[in-house]
């Protein structure tokens, strides 16, 4: 995967949810504990931790650094938090391809940029969720996710196949899973 699967996966939030900027998102998102303002400064602190481990190319630990969205931040301006941290995502997967980063193992920029896309499809099901919002992510991009990061995935719809492995879905007979990681470090 690469950044290019990052701005797609943006284009796609910002696509289904910008419209909607002026719900109420104090709402649960989905099946989260949190509530959808939450999800998507929650989403834009992930993308920046990432776009962090590629740009500075840590062996061991995540850098010790953090996002604060402003509590006061209305969610057309959450949405450009998170614009702007998938672009910078996405911009340093671009600039320094053979970077490894860490993420539990040392871990290259496909799988920072399949790890940012589905936190922005993922998270973006849970926004929707919340607001009542008809939406399924791509198939293409959750085919590479679960290609990237879901190795032993079960074979079926990849959107189902995707919300399963992480927790959102029943997959036929097989129980809502209640644990998962993203499988992203080389091996």
């Amino acid at each position: 995967m690469s950044g290019r699967d990052v701005d797609a996966a943006l284009a796609e939030m910002v696509w289904v949810l910008g419209p909607r900027d002026t719900r109420d998102w104090q709402v649960q998102a989905g099946l989260l504990e949190w509530t959808c303002w939450q999800t998507a400064a929650h989403v834009a602190h992930d993308l920046l931790a990432y776009a962090g481990q590629v740009a500075a190319g840590p062996a061991a630990a995540y850098l010790p650094f953090d996002l604060t969205v402003a509590t006061d931040a209305d969610p057309r301006d959450v949405l450009q938090v998170v614009t702007a941290c998938a672009r910078l995502l996405s911009g340093a997967i671009v600039t320094s391809p053979d970077v490894r980063g860490w993420h539990y193992g040392p871990t290259d920029t496909a799988g920072f940029a399949a790890m940012g896309v589905a936190e922005i499809l993922l998270h973006t099901h849970d926004i929707t969720e919340g607001l009542r919002v008809p939406w399924r992510p791509p198939r293409p991009l959750c085919t590479a996710v679960l290609s990237r990061l879901f190795p032993d995935a079960p074979d079926g719809d990849p959107v189902q196949v995707l919300l399963w492995c992480t927790g959102r879905a029943d997959l036929g007979d097989r129980p809502r899973r209640s644990s998962w990681i993203f499988n992203a470090a080389i091996r």
